[in-house]
């Protein structure tokens, strides 16, 4: 007999009664703006930026309305505008190359590896073109940061890392989002902290902070905020920088406070998850796995592998076996985007150059969420469905 699937790949975990009971406190009080405060009390969002800067262990952090709106307030915040190019990855999701655009920029993309990170060679043959790199950690890989940095430094570029995808992951136990000069998280429904939408925005330097601050729209309430530089850093600042509203309220704040104290256990669980996944996949004919860094700190909140050199009609095989058995795959050589699998030659306001080198990688990308209401045992059937259905298209294939 042969089994299906029957779990659902977008249920999500409930939010923790801590964070149920603290969102019930601000809707009775209905002090939802993070501004608007009772006599002596401080408001859920700073005190979540507060916790949020000593997780990470970052300076100064700005809790914001997206991960999305967090990129594009850090390539403000660092200059960038209309005209300016900004070097970022292949493989991203739109939102990354939305955010360039958001300020004028265009993107030069940079290739990607069969490890599914930012091509270094790559990087390297390109640094001179941009200022700005927008390093997108996507799917939660993590490349070589020091070399990384090494190639951006010594080039002069600044580096934001987008760090969607690796919440609490890290590289040689560097926090993602620490090793440039400003991260930017997302605490979007499908991350590893859920508000339904909501990001952060940590940075070590304090006139990048203190910009931040005032484009997220503080109305020269700045002080309220406990993660943010001395007031004194404010000074200019306050009257050249202009408002572009993008705050997180108190209610996601009360929501997302005991998610990020839980944050650890959580990865855990996730990478749990993840390498009974990868246990399953390996030795699968025509199936590359991806190989993790010994060094890289994982969340496997999703799962990637390769079919290099097969046929669109094969791959599309795969994924539409695997889902009359209740496996929901993304392909992301699709032709045509399709919800979460679009890629940089879809964008066609960025004016994308043919990559051929990364679109041969881009097109054996398979990519799986995995989303912590599956089990141990879940995981080990979901890991036979595709390893059956990728089997017996590969023999089929001859």
């Amino acid at each position: 007999m042969t089994q299906n699937f029957t779990g659902s790949f977008t249920q999500q975990d409930p939010i923790p009664e801590a964070g149920i009971e603290a969102a019930i406190a601000v809707l009775r009080h209905g002090r939802l703006h993070r501004y608007n405060t009772a006599e002596g009390e401080i408001s859920e969002t700073a005190l979540l930026e507060q916790e949020y800067a000593a997780y990470v262990g970052a300076k100064y952090c700005l809790a914001v309305a997206s991960g999305g709106y967090a990129m594009a307030t850090a390539l403000r915040a660092l200059g960038v505008g209309h005209g300016d190019k900004v070097l970022s990855n292949a493989f991203t999701l739109a939102p990354v190359p939305g955010a360039i655009a958001a300020v004028g920029a265009k993107p030069i993309f940079v290739g990607v590896t069969e490890q599914l990170t930012i091509d270094l060679d790559d990087l390297e043959a390109k640094i001179d073109q941009a200022d700005v790199l927008l390093l997108s950690h996507m799917r939660g890989h993590i490349c070589d940061m020091e070399r990384l940095m090494a190639i951006c430094d010594g080039a002069g570029v600044k580096v934001v890392e987008d760090c969607a995808h690796t919440m609490g992951s890290a590289w040689k136990d560097v926090a993602s989002g620490r090793s440039g000069h400003i991260g930017c998280y997302s605490c979007q429904t499908y991350k590893h902290v859920n508000s339904g939408e909501g990001g952060f925005l940590v940075t070590d330097d304090p006139v990048l902070a203190a910009k931040s601050v005032m484009m997220s729209g503080s109305y020269m309430l700045f002080e309220r905020h406990l993660a943010a530089p001395d007031p004194s850093v404010f000074a200019q600042i306050k009257y050249e920088t202009p408002n572009i509203s993008g705050r997180m309220d108190n209610l996601r704040a009360a929501i997302l406070r005991p998610q990020i104290a839980d944050i650890a256990t959580q990865c855990a669980r996730w990478n749990d998850r993840y390498y009974a996944l990868e246990a399953g996949l390996r030795d699968t004919p025509g199936m590359q796995v991806i190989e993790r860094p010994e060094v890289e700190t994982i969340v496997g909140s999703s799962i990637q592998f390769l079919l290099l050199d097969w046929s669109d009609d094969s791959i599309r095989d795969v994924v539409s076996r695997c889902g009359a058995r209740g496996v929901e795959l993304k392909w992301f050589g699709a032709p045509e985007p399709v919800a979460f699998t679009s890629k940089y030659d879809s964008w066609t306001y960025a004016d994308p150059q043919p990559m051929p080198k990364s679109d041969r990688i881009l097109h054996g990308i398979v990519d799986m969420r995995v989303p912590l209401t599956f089990s141990i045992e879940d995981c080990d059937l979901i890991a036979q469905i595709i390893r059956a259905e990728v089997s017996a298209v590969f023999q089929a294939q001859g």
